[in-house]
C-alpha cells in the first residue's frame, strides 16, 4: 500500500495539530514544512524531525513532491494559498472555513476540478469517532426518522462563532440530514436587531461578521428542520458544543469523540429512560497514548482511505463550499430580515453588500486576537 507524502504550509497551533496526526498515521509521512517565521518553522521541524524547511511554498512543493499539502493557516489567506498550491496539481487539506466569501471559495473548488485533484476541508468532527458511531446507529434506525437536529456554540461572539465553530457543526449535521435548502435568522447586537454598522471585521481573519446573539433555523433535505444557536456568553464553555438529533423513536447527543442514545422519543426524568453510551469507532493504528488528537487522526485516516479508493474525502471541497453557503445565508438572512434560499445566485459577501447599500464602506481593520477584539467591540458599543 502506498504511503502518502505530506507537506505542511503554516507552522502555528493548527499546523502542529495536523502534523501530529500525519506524523502518527502509519501511511503518511511529513516531507516538508513551510512558514514565513523561521522560529516557528524550526520549532516544528525539530518536533517532527523534518529537515526540509522552506519559506517559499512553491520551492517546498517542487523539492519535496508531496501528495498532499496541508494549509492550516488563517482563513484570510486560504484563497491565495490554495490557488497557488493547486496550480502544482497537488491534493490539499485546507483549514475550515474554506474561504471568507463564496466567490473566493468558488474559485478554489473550480481550480481543484480543473487540476483533477482533491480538496479536503478540515472539518475533522464529521469523521470523528463519536460522529461515525452515531451515524451507524442512526442508519440502523435506532432513533427512527430524523425530524429535527440542533446545535449550539460554546459561547463565542455570535458572528465569530458562525465562522469559527458553526462551520464544524453544520458539516457534521449534514452527515445526518443532507444539504441545507434555506436559512432563516434572527440576530441581535447590544439588544437590538443588527444594523449595517454592526457588520464588522472578524478577529482571527474570518472576514466580515455580524451579531452577538444569532438564532437560525435551517431547512435540510427530506423535510428535516435544524436549529443553530450562536450566542455570546460571559465565559466560553466547550461542554455546550454538541449536536442533538430528535427522531420519531429516539434521540441522540453527538460529540466528536463520543455519543449517547436515548431509545425513546421523549425524556421524562425518573421514569427509567437512561441515555446509553455509543461505543466510538476508532481507526486502526490510533495510539491513545500518543500525541495525535483522535479526531485529527480520524480525518487523516479518511484521507488515506479516500486516496486509496480513488474517491473524494468525506469532507470534500464541495461540502466545504456548501457549508460556507449556509454561513453566508445565516448572515444574509439576519441582515435583510428574510428567508434565504440556497445556493445563492449572488456570491459576493452579503454583509459587505448590505453595508454598501446603506452608504457604508468596508468595515475597519481589527486586531486578530479574539479576546482583545471582544474588548474593542464592547467599547464600540459604548460599554465599559
Amino acid at each position: 500500500m502506498k504511503n502518502y507524502r505530506v507537506a505542511i504550509l503554516g507552522c502555528r497551533a493548527r499546523g502542529t495539530h495536523a502534523g501530529q496526526a500525519y506524523n502518527a498515521h502509519p501511511r503518511t509521512e511529513i516531507v516538508g514544512l513551510c512558514d514565513l517565521v523561521r522560529e516557528r518553522l524550526d520549532e516544528m521541524g525539530e518536533l517532527f524531525d523534518v529537515n526540509a524547511r522552506f519559506t517559499d511554498l512553491d520551492e517546498m512543493i517542487e523539492q519535496t513532491q508531496p501528495d498532499i499539502v496541508a494549509i492550516p493557516t488563517g482563513t484570510e489567506f486560504h484563497h491565495e494559498l490554495a490557488l497557488r498550491v493547486l496550480e502544482h496539481g497537488v491534493h490539499i487539506d485546507i483549514e475550515k472555513p474554506l474561504c471568507t466569501s463564496l466567490d473566493q471559495a468558488d474559485e478554489v473548488v473550480a481550480k481543484g476540478k480543473e487540476k483533477g485533484v482533491e480538496i479536503a476541508v478540515h472539518h475533522q468532527g464529521r469523521v470523528g469517532a463519536g460522529v461515525v458511531a452515531a451515524h451507524r446507529a442512526y442508519e440502523k434506525g435506532r432513533i427512527g426518522k430524523l425530524l429535527y437536529i440542533y446545535t449550539r456554540d460554546k459561547g463565542y461572539y455570535g458572528g465569530l462563532g458562525v465562522m469559527n465553530i458553526a462551520t464544524h457543526k453544520i458539516n457534521s449535521m449534514m452527515k445526518f440530514a443532507g444539504h441545507v435548502r434555506s436559512v432563516s435568522t434572527v440576530a441581535t447586537t447590544d439588544g437590538h436587531l443588527v444594523r449595517p454598522e454592526d457588520a464588522v471585521t472578524s478577529p482571527l481573519g474570518m472576514g466580515t461578521i455580524t451579531g452577538e446573539y444569532i438564532t437560525a433555523t435551517l431547512q435540510f433535505d427530506d423535510d428535516v428542520t435544524g436549529g443553530l444557536l450562536q450566542h455570546r456568553l460571559p465565559q466560553i464553555d466547550t461542554k455546550l458544543s454538541a449536536i442533538e438529533l430528535f427522531g420519531t423513536e429516539g434521540r441522540m447527543i453527538v460529540r466528536w469523540e463520543a455519543a449517547w442514545l436515548l431509545p425513546n422519543a421523549h425524556f421524562i426524568p425518573g421514569q427509567g429512560d437512561d441515555w446509553e453510551p455509543i461505543d466510538p469507532i476508532i481507526p486502526e493504528g490510533f495510539d491513545p497514548g500518543g500525541d495525535a488528537v483522535l479526531d485529527e487522526f480520524c480525518y487523516v485516516d479518511e484521507y488515506v482511505k479516500a486516496l486509496d479508493e480513488g474517491r473524494s474525502h468525506e469532507c470534500k471541497g464541495t461540502e466545504g463550499l456548501h457549508v460556507l453557503e449556509v454561513l453566508m445565508g445565516v448572515f444574509e438572512s439576519a441582515a435583510y430580515g428574510k428567508r434565504v434560499e440556497l445556493p445563492q445566485e449572488n456570491r459576493k459577501h452579503p454583509l459587505l453588500r448590505w453595508r454598501k447599500e446603506n452608504g457604508l464602506g468596508e468595515p475597519d481593520p481589527v486586531v486578530r486576537d479574539h479576546r482583545q477584539w471582544a474588548v474593542d467591540e464592547d467599547r464600540r458599543l459604548g460599554r465599559t
